[in-house]
């Protein structure tokens, strides 16, 4: 895969130097909490991730793929990733998922990055259908899929037992007919 490039982001699938900036930033307790992952996240988990990848880069259905992010000036760390799944069942579905290093985080990347990968989906992978889902308690989150344009297709009531309680799920949405008319 060739690395997307927005006006500030370079993305790129995560590499084996991406591991300690990676496991810190999911260790944070405001980065987790809405997360799959627990603050125990650790290097070895972050390795079986990065060796997991798909070869060509774009996961292939059933796979995922978390594209890093890397400011295109600047230091050359890692600040987040968005994360790319392709629908086991449904053709040219995808689903995403974005996560940043609090340092980084209401500075705009999250949209950015999203709107490149989305754009990459759409106009030269042929998506049909990008999904993406939030925890209803995760304001920034929900209003971010918003501002990108995502339609909300519902919520799910205590439709996901998470970390020992039942929570709200938020679904968005966007077809690529409703992509090409933005």
């Amino acid at each position: 895969m060739t690395e997307l490039r927005s006006a500030r982001l370079l993305i790129r699938p995560i590499a084996s130097a991406d591991i300690p900036a990676f496991v810190a930033y999911r260790r944070e307790p405001e980065v987790a909490r809405y997360q799959s992952w627990s603050t125990d996240y650790s290097a070895a988990d972050a390795r079986a991730l990065v060796d997991g990848q798909p070869a060509s880069g774009w996961p292939d259905a059933g796979e995922w793929v978390q594209l890093g992010l890397h400011l295109a000036d600047g230091p050359t760390g890692l600040i987040g990733d968005v994360a790319v799944g392709a629908d086991a069942e449904q053709p040219d579905t995808f689903e995403l998922g974005v996560t940043l290093a609090p340092a980084h985080q209401g500075r705009g990347f999250a949209r950015e990055a999203l709107e490149a990968v989305l754009a990459e989906l759409m106009d030269e992978r042929g998506a049909h259908r990008v999904v993406m889902q939030g925890d209803a308690r995760n304001a920034p989150v929900l209003a971010l899929m918003r501002r990108l344009g995502l339609r909300h297709e519902g919520t799910i009531l205590e439709g996901d037992w998470f970390k020992g309680e039942w929570t709200a799920l938020e679904r968005f949405a966007l077809l690529d007919r409703e992509w090409r008319v933005r």
